[in-house]
């Protein structure tokens, strides 16, 4: 039996699409005997979220990747070094024939390891200009002569000339539910009729205080239009009780592609979950990750969605004020809203993870052939 392995984590952003690349592959090798497994950070919520999805895990050291010194760069260090030779003895173990990356600092040492196993490396990057791990991880992609998926059509130009062939643009993998999401299941969980107007705004599984601050400050205007439906994170700082015009979660779960269905607009970061929002042909209000933390990629993605016509983007001088106008003016105008519907539809109408996995398929399939 074959074996295929996938890689990534670190967050959501990194692993939800590489779990719905995973569902489309099992469809696709329907009838073909083999055997799935994923490689992830032994820390944080990457097992979590693939042992929810029924894929085997295997967990592995992990540090973090930093384009700064720091003295913890030096104890990463040498979890990187042992996170290569971990993922080397279970790529090998394991058997695997390729490996799918879906990036994050803890998808490098897994990359190498297939790399010097001579074990073929597919890599997708997310942001519209490539990470540091996706920088690292197509050194093993040319090496092994696979592939550099991107989201975006531009994101080739960041890569030198003898890489971009080995570029495919994919758009961004979406898991399947959100193409099937129901409204009225949406409506029915958070227990509101046909007529409620909905703004969902999402705070980020992990929170967003600056996101968190501004609903508070102007969550009674807000409520004046809408139905704030409001992912807050676990640590919402403030203790306002929960009513028909404001409804706080600290995570939705299973729930959140029907309720995104349902809702109105959209608002929130600008990282890879925004193609879930596109799929679904939501208008957006976003409001992008800045600051010494970053390296500018949501910047960039949210550039993106506004020049194609999808979202409004709020500056880093965002106050409660600007965005109750943003949001005002948007209720207030239905042609506008309608506009930037069909071009987040327009953007999310290609399926990329059944485009990737057909690719893997593809692979494994001249493998197996190869194989006898």
């Amino acid at each position: 039996m074959v074996s295929i392995a996938f890689t990534g984590g670190g967050t959501g952003g990194h692993i939800y699409p590489g779990l719905a690349v995973a569902a489309q592959l099992k469809k696709l090798l329907l009838g073909i005997e083999f055997r799935l497994f994923w490689i992830g950070s032994s820390s944080g919520m990457d097992m979590t979220l693939v042992k929810e999805a029924g894929i085997e895990f295997f967990g592995v050291p992990s540090g973090k990747l930093r384009r700064y010194f720091s003295l913890r760069t030096i104890v990463d260090f040498f979890k990187v070094v042992g996170g290569f030779f971990a993922a080397r003895k279970i790529l090998k173990k394991q058997k695997a024939v390729l490996l799918f990356s879906k990036g994050g600092f803890v998808s490098v040492p897994p990359c190498a390891a297939a790399s010097s196993l001579r074990i073929p490396v597919f890599t997708h990057e997310s942001d519209f200009s490539p990470g540091l791990a996706t920088r690292l991880n197509t050194r093993f992609v040319m090496r092994t002569k696979g592939t550099i998926f991107t989201a975006y059509e531009d994101t080739a130009r960041f890569f030198p000339p003898a890489v971009r062939k080995r570029v495919t643009v994919s758009g961004n993998p979406v898991r399947d539910i959100f193409r099937k999401a129901d409204s009225a299941k949406g409506r029915a969980f958070l227990g509101l009729g046909e007529e409620a107007r909905i703004l969902l705004i999402l705070g980020g599984s992990q929170g967003a205080l600056q996101i968190n601050e501004l609903v508070r400050a102007a969550l009674v205007q807000l409520t004046e239009v809408y139905t704030v439906v409001h992912q807050s994170g676990p640590n919402l700082a403030w203790d306002i009780p929960a009513n028909d015009r404001y409804k706080p979660y600290p995570y939705i779960k299973e729930e959140l592609p029907h309720v995104m269905a349902a809702s109105e607009l959209v608002m929130g970061r600008s990282g890879a979950g925004v193609w879930e929002w596109a799929v679904l042909g939501k208008p957006m209000l976003l409001i992008p990750l800045r600051g010494a933390g970053t390296r500018g990629d949501q910047v960039e993605n949210a550039r993106f969605f506004q020049s194609a016509g999808a979202a409004l983007v709020l500056g880093e001088d965002v106050t409660a004020q600007s965005l109750v106008q943003a949001v005002n003016s948007l209720a207030r105008d239905d042609e506008k809203r309608r506009s930037m519907a069909e071009a987040s539809a327009k953007i999310g109408e290609k399926d990329a993870s059944e485009a990737i996995a057909r690719i893997l398929a593809d692979k494994l399939k001249d493998f197996m052939g190869e194989k006898g």
